[in-house]
């Protein structure tokens, strides 16, 4: 699908480039046939549409004088980091400039005594994890997309499967440097960990999908590494009887690092994948719990009466994971389930609606209905803990047409029920283009004035990534 909003942005000239490659290299500036088909599209490659000129930045100067060209000229930008968002948020439907922030890409410092750890946007979150690990620190948020950059992490607050316990990507970042639509550059937050000063402007930044500012800096909140983990695979009969035991584990005095749920199809998927076998195929429902803590003992203490929990909640065993062999065999499998559903099938789109607890499992079973109401393949997985699900419709051989006119179908009616329990539009993936209209819907005329103003004041001119959340 190809697709443009209503407004008119300046294209850019042959003066325009030799203007950008003046203030970066002529080998980090990008046109036409030299542009790489990857940067026309995102993940799942729903949307595709080309800038006019690709320019990888190496620093927050330059993103600086671009933003500040661009902006005096009323050429659209898009910022973008690795390209693994589902909902089209970095691909420049209007052309223009696109600014690649992956070679912006280092650690900067790592500050022990208060906990953090200064960053460029580029950095890989699988950088991170393994830099402050080295440290005997620990940075949770846990994106399924381990190769999924910092910067893209900030701009959707990416969550995972331990936001359960340890909250959001939000919830980690102390401060940033952000450059604005006219290129100034500001600074909000920082090392403090306590701050009332004001309206919370890196808070607004996060999650605002780089239509706000261009992260160039973060401050990330660091914690102790808890030396030991330990997941419980528990096989439950049927979906219902595994998701419906969830509020009870979260009213216990017991916190889960994490609460995932998967179902057997999705599972055989991710084995056929990967090459390799499940510890345990024998149930049509999951639950995949993890613990972690400071010994041994205190998990064990933590983990036995969820255990106790889910069998008398009709779980028929409850599979421990405590040799780092085991849970690798296991979150490998949980970690490509989405890889896994995408190559079964010759596109898909996903609905990643976050729900309350007591909803998931109610909304998981009406996908089940969906599939035959509407004759398409249907697979889920997501994070029982919080009611972030996922869930992918496949194309398979379906003609465009038919497979255009079913999956608005089945977003419609799966939005419509999400918003009938209380739920969001999305739990973690934002919202970028694709799922535009059904923000609109769920938010309502009067919250989207309110966010359509809030980027006005950032962005007058709509020139930001434009298109993505709010129309331009």
């Amino acid at each position: 699908m190809t697709t443009t909003d209503a407004k008119i942005y300046k294209k850019i000239s042959s003066e325009d480039i030799r203007a950008l490659i003046g203030m970066t290299e002529e080998s980090r500036v990008f046109t036409g046939t030299s542009i790489h088909e990857d940067y026309s599209h995102d993940e799942l490659a729903g949307i595709h549409a080309y800038p006019e000129v690709l320019i990888e930045a190496l620093s927050s100067r330059e993103v600086s004088a671009i933003l500040q060209y661009a902006y005096e000229r009323d050429i659209p930008v898009t910022p973008r980091g690795q390209g693994t968002g589902l909902v089209g948020g970095s691909v420049s439907i209007h052309g223009g400039i696109m600014l690649s922030l992956q070679k912006m890409n280092k650690i900067i410092e790592l500050d022990e005594d208060n906990l953090t750890l200064t960053v460029e946007p580029g950095v890989l979150l699988m950088e991170i994890s393994k830099y402050v690990e080295d440290h005997d620190l620990f940075y949770p948020p846990d994106p399924g997309e381990k190769s999924a950059t910092i910067g893209g992490n900030i701009n959707t607050n990416a969550g995972g499967m331990r936001a359960v316990k340890y909250g959001v990507t939000r919830d980690f970042v102390r401060g940033l440097e952000v450059v604005l639509p006219d290129g100034r550059i500001i600074e909000t937050g920082g090392k403090v960990v306590k701050n009332s000063s004001g309206y919370s402007i890196k808070d607004l930044i996060v999650g605002s999908e780089g239509t706000l500012g261009i992260v160039t800096r973060a401050i990330l909140r660091l914690l102790p590494l808890p030396p030991v983990a330990v997941s419980l695979l528990i096989p439950f009969r049927d979906i219902r009887s595994a998701i419906e035991t969830v509020p009870t584990i979260i009213k216990s005095k017991s916190t889960p690092t994490a609460i995932e749920f998967m179902e057997r199809d999705v599972i055989v998927s991710s084995e056929e994948f990967l090459g390799k076998h499940f510890p345990d195929k024998s149930a049509d429902a999951y639950l995949l719990l993890t613990f972690d803590g400071n010994s041994r003992e205190d998990i064990e203490k933590a983990y036995e009466p969820v255990a106790e929990i889910c069998l008398a909640n009709g779980a028929s065993d409850v599979f421990i994971s405590d040799t780092q062999e085991r849970q690798e065999s296991i979150w490998s499998a949980r970690g490509a389930f989405l890889e896994a559903i995408k190559a079964s099938t010759t596109e898909m789109d996903e609905c990643d609606v976050v729900v309350p607890r007591k909803s998931v499992a109610d909304f998981i079973l009406y996908t089940h209905e969906l599939k035959e109401k509407h004759n398409i393949r249907i697979k889920s997985f997501g994070h029982a803990g919080d009611g972030n699900l996922h869930i992918y419709v496949l194309k398979d051989d379906l003609d465009e047409e038919t497979w255009n006119l079913k999956l608005e179908a089945v977003f419609e009616d799966m939005y419509n029920k999400a918003e009938e329990f209380g739920g969001k539009v999305s739990g973690e993936h934002g919202i970028g283009f694709a799922k535009r209209p059904y923000l609109q819907k769920s938010m309502g005329d009067d919250s989207m004035e309110l966010i359509y103003r809030i980027k006005q004041a950032f962005d007058p001119k709509m020139l930001l990534n434009p298109g993505k959340v709010v129309n331009s």
